[in-house]
């Protein structure tokens, strides 16, 4: 069915479950009721950590938990009604503040840690045999205590925490504010920065490449703001870092995901000495298709000559993502059809909304939301399914409690992603044709190369950027010339990159929201490559294990969670494993061609 004889209508979430509006007075109410709690719980522990021995500790952990998650509550509802509309004066005011209380309140909380962090690892062995109620947590408190090496003290850890809301969450709203607001004329129409992004997936050429001009212009346009802004972010993860002790800008994003240093250099040696047989082969075979000698940096999205480019309805979307997550485990299907049932999805386009798509987990009292922009293409289908996959995944882990239910980042993406891979393989499996099934292929294969090659080329841009911004501040040239290097380094000599393709980086908002973040995405897609490997060769049991695996949310390292499928992180091969599936699609298009 043609785009233009389908009006897409995709669902807004319901957010009742939190609050009936910004306006609600039981919000007041709450953060009132919250202060006395907190005033109560710092008279009766503050300076008094040490005296504590099994059963006290627990329960002043568990009075902590109930705490923190009141004031995560009142944050994630102001989070959800910001990304809603961000054009939103009001929105943005309540948003705003909702955070300074929250941080103003959540301040008087630093001592518990720090002096979580000063219990003797001797004292605190003998605490857990004497109660088993305490050594429930034992997971949070080893990931509490492996921060201890780089805490501060009270006053300057309050300090930081205090700073971080005008300073760097400030920074990053002028960030999403400026681009929830971009307008892109293009064809005598004003396009958001979704929509015109839309564009690069079209079969017209001529569309892909004036709306990429009309958007790389944009971004030129904009680009002084944009570096100001990065500049600004990496100088105050320089200062934080260096009071912090870490040595290298990625470590205290190494520390939070609970995964080694040498893991991560691994994993981006190994995608980097895999990009000949990856990404440069595969766009050399799709420039062959597209009759080009070299791919420009438009067509590199660009559907195959022979592809249909159908347009699902959000009915077509669901039916389609919730029979696959069926056919690998009904349990699942069911958590994700809650989804949907029970209005946890915002689909809808609308001015102002965040551009992107995630899954907030919230807090394990309530439940997730999802948040995408839904135009009816079927890599709209594979973000649905990937953020479905963060749901269901959050949804299992909640009963772990609100200290211990989020899962480090490299994990995050497992479920997610998986959940793409099994909604490509139903897709594949219907399709007998060998056009059709050349098409579904190589979508999966440009998907996987923009989650693991283009994410790595991504990481290697921040490492880059951050060491020079540890000497002196950046020039937007500069920004653009080391995004330039690493991009076409990484996606070869049969992609033309050129113009104000330097300044795509300023869209990568990653680079801004958490630095660091993107090689969790190459993390997650060589696991799942892995892991749907092992569930090839063995699927007997497979399904419980994965479920177990989801469930536990972050109450153990990834190579407890990685040991009942016979996979290792910390092996050598472990992420060339992930790389091969990558590579053996790509000889079957070869053989396809």
């Amino acid at each position: 069915m043609e785009k233009s004889k389908l009006k897409i209508e995709a669902p807004t979430w319901d957010l009742t479950d939190f609050y009936e509006s910004p306006n609600d007075p039981k919000i007041e109410e709450d953060f009132k009721i919250l202060s006395k709690k907190i005033e109560s719980f710092c008279k009766k522990y503050e300076a008094n950590i040490h005296k504590l021995q099994g059963d006290g500790l627990y329960q002043a952990i568990k009075d902590y938990e109930s705490i923190s998650e009141s004031i995560s509550f009142i944050t994630s509802y102001a989070v959800l009604v910001y990304t809603q509309n961000m054009n939103d004066k009001k929105g943005a005011s309540f948003y705003q503040h909702a955070l300074e209380k929250a941080a103003d309140l959540s301040k008087k909380l630093i001592f518990f840690c720090l002096e979580i962090n000063q219990i003797p690892d001797k004292s605190l062995n003998q605490f857990y045999k004497e109660s088993a109620e305490l050594k429930f947590y034992k997971p949070w408190i080893d990931d509490t205590r492996v921060f201890k090496p780089h805490q501060l003290d009270q006053k300057t850890e309050t300090l930081f925490h205090e700073l971080s809301l005008p300073a760097s969450n400030n920074w990053v709203r002028l960030y999403d504010e400026t681009f929830a607001s971009l307008k892109f004329s293009f064809q005598g129409k004003e396009y958001s920065c979704t929509e015109i992004l839309n564009f690069s997936f079209e079969a017209d050429k001529n569309l892909r490449k004036e709306s990429s001009l009309v958007f790389g212009e944009k971004l030129k346009e904009i680009s002084r703001q944009s570096s100001l802004i990065l500049n600004t972010l990496a100088k105050e993860k320089q200062i934080s870092d260096t009071w912090h002790h870490y040595d290298r800008p990625v470590a205290s994003r190494n520390r939070e995901n609970h995964v080694e240093d040498k893991v991560i250099e691994t994993l981006l040696k190994s995608v980097q000495n895999n990009y000949q047989k990856t990404s440069h082969r595969f766009y050399k075979l799709k420039a062959k298709w597209l009759g080009q000698e070299k791919l420009n940096y438009w067509d590199r999205n660009a559907p195959l000559p022979t592809q249909k480019m159908q347009t699902y309805s959000w009915d077509e979307a669901r039916d389609i993502v919730l029979e696959a997550y069926h056919q690998f485990s009904p349990e699942m299907a069911k958590i994700g059809k809650q989804f949907f049932d029970n209005s946890w999805i915002d689909a809808a386009l609308r001015p102002g909304k965040d551009g992107g798509a995630f899954s907030h987990a919230t807090v394990p009292s309530v439940h997730p939301y999802i948040l995408q922009n839904y135009q009816g293409k079927v890599w709209d289908i594979m973000t649905l399914a990937h953020e479905l996959g963060h749901g269901i995944h959050q949804v299992l882990s909640a009963k772990q409690g609100y200290l211990m239910a989020d899962t480090p980042l490299t994990l995050a993406e497992t479920a997610s992603i998986f959940g793409e891979m099994l909604t490509f393989q139903s897709l594949l499996s219907k399709t007998q044709n060998k056009e059709e099934r050349k098409t579904i292929l190589a979508g999966k294969v440009s998907d996987m190369l923009n989650s693991i090659v283009r994410q790595i080329s991504f990481s290697l841009f921040e490492h880059k950027f951050h060491d020079i911004r540890r000497d002196h501040e950046l020039t937007t040239e500069e920004i653009c010339d080391i995004w330039m290097e690493t991009q076409k380094e990484s996606l070869g000599p049969y992609v033309e990159l050129s113009g104000n393709y330097a300044y795509y980086w300023s869209y990568i908002s990653h680079f801004f929201h958490v630095p660091f973040y993107v090689y969790a995405y190459a993390f997650g897609n060589c696991l799942v490559n892995s892991l749907y490997m092992r569930f090839q060769e063995s699927p007997k049991g497979f399904q419980d294990k994965y479920i177990s695996m989801l469930s536990a949310g972050g109450t153990l390292h990834h190579k407890d969670l990685l040991k009942p499928f016979n996979l290792d992180a910390t092996k050598s091969n472990f992420w060339d494993q992930g790389l091969d599936l990558v590579s053996t699609m790509i000889d079957e298009l070869e053989d396809l061609s």
